[in-house]
């Protein structure tokens, strides 16, 4: 989940919420908040605050704490996530000016 809020500095922040619930190994937890940071950074985000935060279990404690699955489900998610906020809060081009009205 991505939830965003317009700020007033002149960059994009990000926060990221790893649940232990979601990815119970630590190892998993810090490859997410890696990958995240990663993209984060070579988005060019408008002035937004972003906070992403798991919605679901990426894994559990039997099977291996990352994947080459894993990183590449979740660049491609926050790609998506990310991309979608940038278009959105892009600026409209500034649209021609009314012509002068003219009075009597």
């Amino acid at each position: 989940m991505l939830y965003t809020r317009l700020n007033q500095l002149p960059h994009a922040r990000l926060g990221v919420v790893v649940a232990k619930r979601f990815a119970p190994r630590a190892v998993t937890r810090n490859t997410i908040k890696r990958v995240t940071r990663e993209l984060f950074r070579v988005t060019g985000l408008p002035p937004i605050d972003c906070v992403v935060r798991l919605a679901k279990p990426v894994n559990s404690k039997d099977g291996p704490a990352t994947t080459a699955k894993l990183k590449a489900a979740l660049r491609l998610e926050l790609a998506r996530l990310f991309s979608a906020q940038a278009k959105l809060a892009a600026p409209a081009l500034p649209s021609s000016p009314p012509p002068p009205s003219r009075s009597p």
